[in-house]
C-alpha cells in the first residue's frame, strides 16, 4: 500500500521551516486534508498505521447506516454514515477528537475537518468514545453499559440504555440501542462536566467505598427483620406502598435509592422511570404508569422482586 510523504527537504529555499512533525502542524501546513489522511500522517509519524474495521450495516436498503471503527494505538474512534467512505472518514474524526484532547500530543483539530451534514454538526464528538478516554486518563474501570428496557412495536422499537462509571450512572434513550448508548454517554460526561475537576475522585472514592457493604452475598446472609420479611413476602398485595417498602429495605442494608425519570413516554402512553439502586454491583429496575408516582412504586415493586431473588440464591 502505498503512502503519502511529504515534499522533500531540498525542494524548499534554505530558508523554509523543516517538515511537519505534529499534527497541529500538518493541519495547519495542509488544511484540505481529510480526517482519514490526517491521522494516517500522524500516525505515519508515530509509526503507527491506523486500522479501520467495519462493525455493522444497519437500516433499510435506500437508507443504510454503515459503522466503522478505527484503532491508533490505544486510542479509538467509531464513525457512522449512509456509506462506508463518510463512516471511515467519522471514525477518523473521532480518533482525532480523542488525540486532540490529549495534553502530551498539542493537537488542535480545525472545528470541522467533515463536510456538514444533518445528521453530524459541527464540533460534535463521540461521547463513548470520549467516556472511554476519560475513564482510561482517570485510572477508572472501562464504562459499563446495559439495556434497561426495549418497548414499541418492530418498526418502531424504543430501547432505554444504562451507562456506569464505578458508582455514577446515567440512562438514554433511542430508536436503537446504539443511539441510546450514545444518549446515555452524552448524559454522564454532562454530569462530570458540571463537577468541579479535583471532586470527581473524591466522590468516587467515597461512594465506591460506601457500597462495599451491600453485596449479594451480604443481603444472603442477612438475618435483619426487613430483609427477612421481603424474602418470604409474595410481592403480590395489591394497592401495597412499594416505594416505602423498597425505602425500608434500603435503609436497614445501607444502600441508596435513585429514581430517574424519563422525558419520553412509553409507547402505550405510559410515564417511564428507572429505580437506581446503589447495591454492589449496581441494580437498575425500569418501570411504568399513569402518574409519575405509579411508575415509581412500579420501578420499586420490580427492584423488590430482584432483590428478592438475588437474597434468596444459594
Amino acid at each position: 500500500m502505498s503512502q503519502e510523504t511529504f515534499p522533500a527537504a531540498t525542494q524548499q529555499s534554505p530558508e523554509a521551516p523543516d517538515k511537519p512533525s505534529s499534527l497541529e502542524e500538518m493541519i495547519v501546513a495542509k488544511p484540505g486534508k481529510t480526517p482519514i489522511q490526517l491521522l494516517h500522517e500522524y500516525g505515519t509519524k508515530a509509526g503507527i498505521t491506523p486500522e479501520y474495521k467495519f462493525e455493522k450495516a444497519e437500516g433499510q436498503v435506500h437508507l443504510p447506516s454503515f459503522t466503522f471503527k478505527v484503532t491508533v494505538g490505544e486510542i479509538t474512534g467509531t464513525g457512522e454514515g449512509h456509506s462506508k467512505k463518510i463512516a471511515k472518514h467519522r471514525a477518523a474524526e473521532a480518533a482525532l477528537n480523542v488525540l486532540k484532547g490529549n495534553p502530551s500530543i498539542g493537537l488542535s483539530v480545525p472545528d470541522s475537518i467533515v463536510p456538514d451534514s444533518p445528521k453530524q454538526p459541527q464540533n460534535q464528538t463521540n461521547p463513548i468514545g470520549t467516556l472511554q478516554e476519560l475513564a482510561v486518563q482517570k485510572g477508572w474501570r472501562l464504562p459499563e453499559y446495559s439495556l434497561a428496557h426495549e418497548s414499541g412495536p418492530p418498526h418502531k422499537r424504543e430501547f432505554t440504555m444504562t451507562c456506569r462509571i464505578e458508582t455514577f450512572v446515567e440512562t438514554g434513550t433511542g430508536t436503537s440501542k446504539k443511539l441510546a448508548k450514545r444518549n446515555a454517554a452524552e448524559k454522564l460526561l454532562a454530569k462530570f462536566h458540571s463537577f468541579p475537576p479535583d471532586s470527581i475522585n473524591i466522590s468516587l472514592g467515597n461512594e465506591v467505598g460506601n457500597n462495599l457493604g451491600c453485596t449479594w452475598d451480604a443481603l444472603r446472609n442477612s438475618s435483619e427483620e426487613k430483609i427477612t420479611l421481603l424474602k418470604r413476602s409474595p410481592l403480590s398485595i395489591p394497592n401495597t406502598d412499594y416505594v416505602q417498602l423498597l425505602g425500608e429495605v434500603a435503609e436497614e442494608q445501607g444502600f441508596v435509592i435513585t429514581y430517574l425519570n424519563i422525558e419520553e413516554l412509553s409507547v402505550n402512553g405510559q410515564y417511564q422511570c428507572l429505580a437506581e439502586l446503589s447495591t454492589n454491583p449496581v441494580t437498575v429496575c425500569h418501570g411504568t404508569g399513569i402518574s409519575w408516582g405509579n411508575a415509581h412504586n412500579d420501578a420499586a415493586h420490580n427492584a423488590l422482586q430482584y432483590l428478592k431473588i438475588m437474597a434468596g440464591r444459594k
